[in-house]
């Protein structure tokens, strides 16, 4: 199936049922599928659930772009949680680059997103576009464009992005909430440090969710972006997240970084329409705070 199909609703019923009963073949997992990349629209309705309900006289339209199967994204960890023409929202795990490096090129965020879609759309040219990074050792949510075009738009306009983290810190901050500013350099060893004058600007908000035993669960918002940014801020107020060693934590119990991409909020680059993503902590991190490993 490659073109877009309309249904007029003849009474009122659920969503999920309606489309399963369409002579399209769709299986409740195609289903659930087309509903999370959004591939199905009902009049003005808005997000649409599997339970959304249906009224005599809607119409409803199904985009049945077809999608190839996505085992190596899943191999590797890699999540799409938000797909349209434009952008791509994904979850990546901790572990996994965003970009090449000279030592690793092939295993990267980016490429493995790349072929997806050349496999997809049968072209051998680029389609997936970085607009920001994430460190290797940080899980979480990520924005791609699907062409240079957004991709500029986005970065043009990424101040405006509302950038959470979530993180858990060794010891317990003093103040329940607070702003850190610093101005930071990054040298020869790639290491990123504080200084009294010059550098770049770094501004974080961070709110104290959570304490437990010699942890704290933090969450972080980013005024600025620099690199290793919430890493090295809280560093400096002895307050280390739990696993990041390269920045003097004590502690490493599971075994990575403690810090997760948790929510992007910005404004669709063609639509305009308000986007909002939210991502839990993954169960490693839940882990250290006490609670069951599930999601």
């Amino acid at each position: 199936m490659s073109e877009d199909h309309h249904f007029r609703v003849a009474s009122r019923c659920e969503l999920l049922p309606y489309l399963i009963s369409l002579p399209l073949g769709l299986s409740r997992k195609k289903v659930k599928e087309l509903l999370q990349f959004r591939a199905v629209t009902v009049g003005h309705k808005g997000k649409l659930r599997h339970d959304t309900q249906l009224d005599a006289g809607d119409i409803v339209s199904i985009a049945v772009r077809k999608l190839v199967p996505d085992e190596t994204l899943r191999r590797h960890g890699l999540k799409i949680v938000y797909l349209d023409d434009t952008i791509v929202v994904v979850e990546k795990p901790e572990g996994l680059l965003t970009i090449g490096s000279e030592r690793e090129k092939e295993r990267t965020a980016h490429r493995l997103l790349n072929e997806y879609f050349k496999a997809m759309n049968k072209s051998r040219l680029q389609q997936a576009y970085i607009v920001h990074r994430l460190d290797r050792e940080t899980s979480g949510l990520m924005i791609f464009a699907r062409d240079e075009s957004i991709q500029g738009v986005l970065q043009q306009n990424w101040k405006s992005v509302l950038k959470r983290y979530l993180a858990i810190v060794e010891g317990a901050l003093p103040n329940a909430q607070g702003t850190l500013k610093d101005h930071l350099v990054e040298s020869r060893s790639l290491r990123v440090h504080r200084v009294d004058k010059g550098g770049a600007l770094a501004i974080t908000h961070y709110r104290v969710l959570e304490n437990y035993g010699d942890k704290s669960l933090l969450e972080l918002t980013l005024e600025s972006g620099r690199k290793h940014q919430i890493r090295v801020q809280l560093a400096a107020r002895n307050h280390p997240i739990v696993g990041d060693l390269k920045y003097g934590a004590r502690i490493d119990p599971a075994r990575r970084l403690a810090l997760h991409s948790s929510e992007l909020k910005f404004r669709h680059p063609v639509s305009g329409a308000s986007m909002e993503f939210c991502s839990p902590l993954p169960a490693r991190l839940k882990a250290l705070l006490g609670r069951p490993e599930s999601r």
